[in-house]
């Protein structure tokens, strides 16, 4: 792809480096912007630049956040006691669209994936495993998407937990194996938190 400007091309190679955007729709969208009223590029660098600086992550669940703890984790109504385990935010923002879940969430932020070189190191599992430890959680909840990655991540956390009084318990297979949480639509999801079954029962013990 030829171009006539250097800043023309350093900004549809930038576009191009976010998922799902190859190099013509990036080429698309930097065309429009410059379109735009400069105004409301600047308000969008303004955003992004804000997002980058400020953004914040709950001190309690690890969501993403504007403040130490996040609206959910401090609204006095949620139960602390009933916890749900996701891998990341869409997660979080698919859950709360059923209106079925009014406990707390443990953002993880990703999942145990050896070929990606990612560890339970890597993922925020101590501080839920103290937190369950400290006697705070009565119940977790696994909602991690029903993947090789999402059953190893469970089983893993299941297994550091074993010997505690805490409930686990796993979203019902209403949603398909193999498919990411957050594509499922809000009536699936919502019967598979009401409907979850006991975390043992989810597998066969070797």
């Amino acid at each position: 792809m030829e171009f006539s400007s250097k800043l023309l091309e350093n900004a549809v190679y930038e576009m191009s480096q976010l998922p799902g955007i190859g190099k013509r729709t990036a080429l698309r969208l930097v065309l429009h912007l410059l379109k735009q009223p400069e105004s409301q590029t600047a308000q969008l660098s303004t955003a992004l630049t804000a997002l980058r600086e400020d953004i914040r992550f709950c001190t309690n669940c690890h969501n993403i956040s504007d403040k130490e703890l996040c609206e959910i984790c401090s609204n006095p109504k949620r139960d602390r006691t009933m916890v749900c385990v996701v891998e990341d935010i869409r997660d979080v923002m698919a859950i709360e669209n059923t209106g079925q879940f009014t406990g707390h969430y443990h953002v993880l932020g990703g999942k145990i994936s050896p070929i990606e070189g990612i560890g339970p190191q890597d993922l925020s599992i101590a501080p839920l495993v103290s937190k369950v430890m400290s006697g705070e959680i009565s119940e977790l909840i696994f909602a991690l998407s029903s993947t090789m990655e999402g059953d190893t991540t469970n089983f893993y956390i299941y297994k550091q937990l074993q010997g505690t009084p805490v409930k686990t318990s796993t979203i019902a297979r209403g949603i398909p194996v193999g498919d990411e949480l957050e594509y499922a639509d809000e009536v699936t999801l919502g019967r598979s938190i009401i409907n979850r079954i006991p975390f043992e029962g989810s597998f066969k013990m070797s």
